[in-house]
This record gives C-alpha cells, structure tokens and sequence, in this order.
C-alpha cells in the first residue's frame, strides 16, 4: 500500500495517514453491487456509531477475521458461545449490542434473501432508483449528514428489524458504497466516482 500524500484530497482524510488515503482513494465512494459486501459494510457503519471512522478502519482487517468476514451466512448462525469469544477480542468493537445487531441483522439480511427473495444489493439501490447520485460540493463540509433518501432507507431497514441503520449511519454508508458521489469536486476522485 503505497500512497501519494501530495495527491487533493477530501478534507476529512489525514494526508499523512496511509490506510485513511488507501480506504478514500480505493474504495470510499465508488459503486459498489455486491449484496454480501454490502451487507458487510453496512455492518462496519453500524459499528461506528459513537466512534471515528478511522478507529473502525484501524480494526477492521481483526472485525473481518473474527467475524468470519462478515458473511450473513455464517454470522445469521453465530451462538452464545460465538457472542464470548467476540466480547473477549480487544481487536474489535467489543459491544454486546453492536455484536448481537450484527448476527440478528445477518438472520434478516437471510430472511430477506430466502424467504421473500429479495437481492439485498437491488433493494438497497432502489432506493436510489440503481444509479449514484451526483453531487458537487466544493468542501467536504458542505454535504449532508442525513437525506430524505437516507431516513427512508433507514426506516425501511428499521421496520424490517435491523440495528444500527439511522439516517446518519445510512447516509455514511451511502457516500461509502457509492450510492452519492461526496468526494468534493477537487477531490482526485470526484471524476473517478462520476464515471
């Protein structure tokens, strides 16, 4: 991972900090499709709720290892047994009520998936009618923290029984899979995304 700090950069990233500018430039804000990954991301969002997301970032390669990369598949099956082993890693988030919203989250993303056959990746980007919306800030600060796209999502997620899914989180989670383009317009990466 090898990076150039001299690169224009959105303002929330430090240029110094090599995994942040690795995350930003390689990953924050391009589309992503896949159900499985997003599934895992909206997890990581979740996680973050009350903290920086670079602590997240900082803990992730260990959240994904303990987590059995955060597959639905395996997590949706989790036991107490599971729940100890996480609440006894310090290289995690070691919250009892982050931890059970991860494995009750995977048992709906399931439900969804086997019972009422919904591709989880189509039903996040319907919301978006299934393309990126574009925005131009010219300062990162500019952008919202919450949409009325991102608190209908959340309310739909919410329904259906899903922890840690507000409209702040949703929101983040939007700009991070690429839903919205939030890199400002001399951000390196704004043409990136917009393509």
């Amino acid at each position: 991972m090898s990076h150039n700090p001299d690169l224009i950069r959105c303002g929330w990233v430090s240029p110094t900090d090599e995994l942040y500018c690795h995350y930003h430039d390689t990953e924050w804000g391009i589309p992503n499709y896949d159900s499985k990954s997003l599934f895992s991301k909206l997890i990581q969002d979740g996680m973050q709720a009350g903290l920086a997301w670079i602590t997240i970032l900082r803990k992730r390669e260990t959240i994904l290892e303990a987590f059995d990369g955060l597959d639905p598949d395996i997590i949706a099956h989790y036991t107490d047994k599971d729940r100890a082993r996480l609440l006894a890693n310090p290289g995690i988030i070691r919250s009892k009520l982050k931890i059970n919203a991860a494995i009750s989250n995977a048992q709906i993303y399931i439900k969804m998936r086997d019972e009422e056959g919904i591709n989880f990746s189509e039903y996040l980007w319907g919301f978006v009618d299934g393309k990126q919306i574009q925005n131009d800030w010219a300062d990162f600060k500019d952008a919202p923290v919450k949409t009325a796209i991102s608190e209908a999502m959340s309310k739909d997620l919410k329904k259906r029984g899903f922890k840690f899914v507000g409209p702040v989180i949703i929101y983040a989670f939007m700009q991070a899979v690429g839903m919205v383009n939030d890199h400002s317009t001399d951000c390196h990466c704004y043409e990136k995304c917009c393509a």
